[in-house]
């Protein structure tokens, strides 16, 4: 069996091995699709939070069953997502639901080894049958899943006013489920070309880029108002701090990207709108669910998503192109 190993930044390895042993409560999945997500290439990057090397990465997978091990619920051959969150089930945040912020939460591909190998051993309650998808698709719903859930913990109703900052791929996906609820869609990045894509594919109303006139441009769109929710989808430190001068009084923030260190508010000002500061964090398998029946009703531009594919034996060398902005990448995906 093959499989792909980051030893160090900026270092993949392509190994061979045994195919693993499952558990009993484990089925093996043989890989279909991998897409690339920021985890990878900032792991890659080496300034990924929460990361230890080596690490075989990969979470955002499309499989379909080898063996199902004795699980009657799966027949050789069906396709299947993978949930690669692996909850302890019995935590405060598990007992309450929240198994996407489980208190030891293990992420395939980041605390715990991934799914760039031909085969992998997962537990069968991680996997969920999705006869009606393509692999394209299937390996598109986890990253449509962090949007979903961030777009459900907004509470977003008819009419209302986003911000998405960041037009990669989750801050494009967050547009599209937010237009689902209704919204009315602002886009932002410094990246024209993105804007552009976001603006023909993705549901925008309107697009800008940040800077010191960005919020005079927010108060025209919005009568003075500014928006009743700005999610930041860039990870980015100036975009986290900037984000709450564009957001109304009354309004929340929600902060889906991750920066590994410390942010700072002035707190007069959240004070005065009554801010409300939400994290949003991976997806519960609700929100797969409801991910695999929007995708089934092809309400996702899925063609417009995936803009870059290759083979497995090939993904080491075109890995490092995909981080760099003239090849227009905004999901990769590797296939086997």
């Amino acid at each position: 069996m093959k499989y792909i190993v980051c030893e160090t930044p900026g270092n993949l390895t392509l190994k061979t091995g045994e195919i693993p042993t499952p558990a009993s409560d484990e089925v093996l999945v043989k890989i279909r699709r991998i897409g690339i997500c920021g985890t990878d290439l900032h792991a890659f990057a080496g300034n990924q939070a929460f990361f230890n090397y080596p690490r075989i990465l990969g979470h955002e997978l499309a499989g379909e069953i080898y063996n199902p091990n004795g699980h009657l619920e799966f027949s050789s051959g069906d396709k299947v997502a993978i949930i690669p969150y692996i909850n302890c089930g019995s935590c405060v945040a598990c007992r309450a639901g929240k198994t996407n912020c489980c208190a030891s939460l293990k992420v395939l591909g980041v605390h715990i080894d991934g799914g760039m190998q031909e085969v992998i051993a997962i537990s069968s309650r991680l996997l969920i049958a999705t006869p009606k998808l393509s692999w394209e698709e299937i390996a598109i719903i986890e990253p449509l899943c962090i949007a979903a859930h961030a777009v459900k913990r907004a509470q977003i109703t008819q009419g209302q006013r986003v911000l998405v900052m960041g037009c990669g791929p989750i801050g494009l996906a967050i547009m599209v489920f937010a237009k689902l609820q209704g919204a009315q869609i602002i886009a932002m990045d410094i990246n024209e070309q993105r804007l552009e894509v976001a603006d023909t594919y993705f549901g925008t109303d309107h697009t800008l880029t940040p800077g010191p006139t960005a919020k005079d441009a927010i108060n025209t769109l919005t009568d003075t108002d500014l928006c009743d929710f700005v999610l930041d989808a860039t990870g980015n430190k100036n975009a986290l701090e900037s984000g709450v001068d564009y957001m109304a009084h009354g309004g929340k923030f929600l902060l889906v990207g991750l920066y590994k260190d410390f942010l700072s508010f002035h707190h007069p000002s959240l004070h005065a709108k009554e801010a409300s500061i939400l994290c949003s964090r991976n997806a519960t398998k609700e929100d797969f669910l409801f991910v695999i029946e929007t995708l089934s009703k092809k309400l996702f531009p899925t063609k417009a998503y995936v803009t870059h594919q290759v083979p497995f034996g090939q993904m080491i060398d075109d890995f490092s192109s995909w981080t760099d902005p003239a090849n227009r990448v905004i999901k990769a995906m590797v296939s086997l």
